[in-house]
């Protein structure tokens, strides 16, 4: 008798889509409140100057919040820029900066801007993703632009995907280009892994 199969990367990035899009008002804020306590203790953890982090989108865990604080803070937030080569320019990110659309039309600062290489001279890293396993590896949304960035990493600062609870999970799909996260931040839980 053969194992069964796993879902496909499709349809299950389309069932964690579907169960973003149904939470109530309540349930996204009481959500983000917790989320951003524990990005907080992160950056603390890991006494943090220097943060690379994604500004969400809609239906994804909220990082605005987290973004403004750490830029108020003094820590330099860097956010990513896609763009059309496949790579990420990452952005100062300064409270007040007017927003622009990206490559993808992905929400960044008009700020100064950095090549792909800056990443490795971060602290931390917070990135987005659909859902992460146990043993941290990441499923991504499908265009691969994390999964570049982090391959190309020499000196890895910790990496967190930003995820809700039910988004742990014992497996993903994966392929030889799939990057691993160090760890994950959801809002009831902070993981880590070996």
């Amino acid at each position: 008798m053969s194992e069964p199969a796993h879902p496909s990367k499709a349809a299950l990035r389309a069932e964690i889509r579907e169960r973003r899009r149904i939470m109530t008002p309540l349930e996204r804020q009481l959500a983000a409140d917790k989320l951003f306590i524990n990005m907080k203790t992160i950056v603390e953890q890991h006494v943090a100057g220097r943060v690379a982090c994604y500004l969400a989108g809609q239906d994804e865990p909220p990082t605005q919040v987290f973004v403004e604080w750490a830029s108020d803070e003094g820590i330099a937030v860097l956010v990513p820029a896609a763009r059309e080569d496949g790579l990420m320019d990452w952005v100062l990110y300064e409270s007040g900066d007017d927003l622009v659309q990206d490559h993808l039309g992905i929400d960044v600062p008009e700020n100064t801007t950095y090549g792909p290489i800056v990443l490795s001279q971060v602290d931390l890293i917070f990135v987005p993703a659909a859902s992460v396993a146990k043993d941290g590896m990441r499923l991504g949304w499908g265009r691969g632009y994390f999964d570049r960035a982090l391959g190309a990493l020499q000196n890895e600062a910790p990496t967190y995907a930003v995820l809700y609870d039910h988004e742990v999970v014992e497996d993903v799909p994966r392929e030889v280009h799939d990057q691993p996260v160090k760890g994950v931040v959801t809002p009831e839980r902070i993981m880590t892994f070996a």
